[in-house]
């Protein structure tokens, strides 16, 4: 496959002078750059397939008409933890000798 040129970007010298500054040895500005393009690419892709499935997990929420109230998931939680803690503060009481 043929590659191609990205179109130049200007910026002010003091944003090229801190790029500059944290090149990796042997890096070059083209390296940094083309990671950097594929990095963002990449990020938005996932952003995309989230919001997509986001979206999806909505519609199936609001075509099913349930859900379980924030409330009630809270105090279920709660109810866990307490159980939990309770659990473990049986496993560590000292034993009588």
């Amino acid at each position: 496959m043929k590659t191609a040129i990205l179109p130049q970007v200007r910026v002010e010298p003091q944003l090229r002078a801190d790029l500059e500054s944290v090149l990796r040895e042997g890096e070059t500005l083209s390296d940094f750059l083309e990671s950097t393009v594929r990095q963002a690419v990449d990020y938005r892709r996932m952003q995309a397939e989230f919001n997509a499935r986001a979206n999806a997990a909505w519609t199936r929420y609001q075509q099913a008409g349930g859900g379980v109230p924030a409330e009630e998931v809270v105090a279920q939680m709660r109810e866990r933890l307490e159980a939990k803690r309770r659990e473990l503060q049986g496993k560590h009481r000292p034993t009588a000798e």
